[in-house]
Order: structure tokens, then sequence, then C-alpha cells
């Protein structure tokens, strides 16, 4: 599990940087939205990786913390997700507006 979880943070790594390098704006919010998914599951993976483990403790049992999941990584990639949502649709409408100013939609403004 482990091992799917490393390689789909560094595909996902890979491609989003590839992305982001290219000269195209269109290619350059989905390289950050690729980006932004791999540190949500890197995030993610934080708080350990257990099928069927609760996330909160309860207090009838003595509290053995390998048996739990940390819930706050949880959270955070919650808030992230809210968070590069609302970036992903400011990028489109900064990028609408410029491919109608310039009449391209390279980074600099010009083709070549």
């Amino acid at each position: 599990m482990e091992l799917v979880i490393a390689a789909a943070i560094g595909i996902l790594t890979t491609s989003g940087v590839w992305l982001i390098l290219r000269s195209r704006t269109y290619q350059l919010i989905i390289g950050l939205a690729l980006l932004s998914y791999a540190v949500n599951l890197f995030i993610f993976s934080m708080g350990r990786l257990r099928v069927n483990a609760p996330p909160v403790l309860d207090g009838s049992a003595p509290v053995d913390v390998a048996a739990y999941t940390d819930p706050i990584p949880q959270a955070l990639v919650l808030t992230a997700i809210v968070i590069s949502f609302a970036t992903t649709a400011l990028f489109l409408v900064v990028l609408i507006v410029s491919r109608g100013l310039t009449g391209s939609d390279h980074v600099d403004g010009r083709e070549g």
C-alpha cells in the first residue's frame, strides 16, 4: 500500500512540475492542480495508512495509539481541497481574461 501511494505521489509531482514548465497557461493550471493533488496525498499519508481504523479515540478502552489514525492530516487535506478548488477557479478566470486581452494563451503573452 505504501509503495502504491509513494508511486502515485511521485508520478503526480513529476507530471505537475513538467506541466508547470510548459509555456501555455492552461497547462500551467493543470500542472498546479496535479501538484496540489500530490501534496494532498502526501499530507494524507502522514496520518498513517490504515484500513478500518477509527480516527477518534473512545474513552471506554485503554488507548493504543498504533490502533488509531490521525485525524489532523485528514482535516488539513479537506481544507486544502477547498482552497485549491477556489484557486483553480480564480486562475481559470484570469486565464480567460488574459486570453481575451492578449489573444494568446502563452505565459509571456506572445507566440514563439
